[in-house]
């Protein structure tokens, strides 16, 4: 019993909530981060004012598909498209400030989600995203969210995430 009790207490000190560093709690997690993004149109992917850095509408850039939620793409597949999206985002942010380790958290998280007119379960897809936040930087990886579903998205994709983080002190 003693040593089932010690293995469960080093697989517990191994994972995501005792990693020093956001990004080594998503190493943790088993992600890795994309390259940063590039605007795609006539905007920029950040601007920082203050304590404040901007995020400009994200999607999935590491396995990019296309299609409604509800009809051709259901809601698992979805949820990773928004998991995808927090790490295209986390690579996004750390470009703009250099290291993970400033972000104190989130102010405001939008969740916009391509879907057919009768899905109701955005706030399950757009988990995707918050759910990865909260392991890079605890309750912090918590805002104030709007999770809503669109008649469409740009280039047909499922979920599109823009963002409002405080930066430490």
């Amino acid at each position: 019993m003693m040593r089932a009790f010690g293995v469960l207490v080093l697989f517990l000190m191994a994972g995501p909530a005792f990693a020093d560093t956001p990004e080594e709690r998503i190493a943790a997690a088993g992600h890795t981060l994309p390259e940063p993004v590039t605007p795609v149109a006539n905007y920029v992917t950040w601007r920082k004012s203050g304590n404040l850095l901007f995020l400009s509408g994200h999607g999935d850039c590491i396995d990019p598909i296309s299609g409604k939620v509800g009809d051709q793409v259901d809601i698992e597949r979805a949820y990773k498209a928004a998991q995808h999206t927090a790490l295209c985002m986390l690579a996004t942010m750390k470009s703009a400030v250099g290291d993970l380790d400033k972000i104190w958290g989130f102010a405001r998280i939008d969740g916009m989600v391509n879907a057919v007119p009768d899905f109701g379960q955005q706030p399950q897809v757009v988990n995707g995203f918050s759910d990865l936040m909260v392991v890079a930087f605890g309750d912090n990886g918590k805002g104030a969210r709007a999770a809503v579903g669109m008649g469409s998205l740009p280039r047909g994709i499922p979920v599109e995430i823009s963002a409002l983080a405080i930066l430490k002190d």
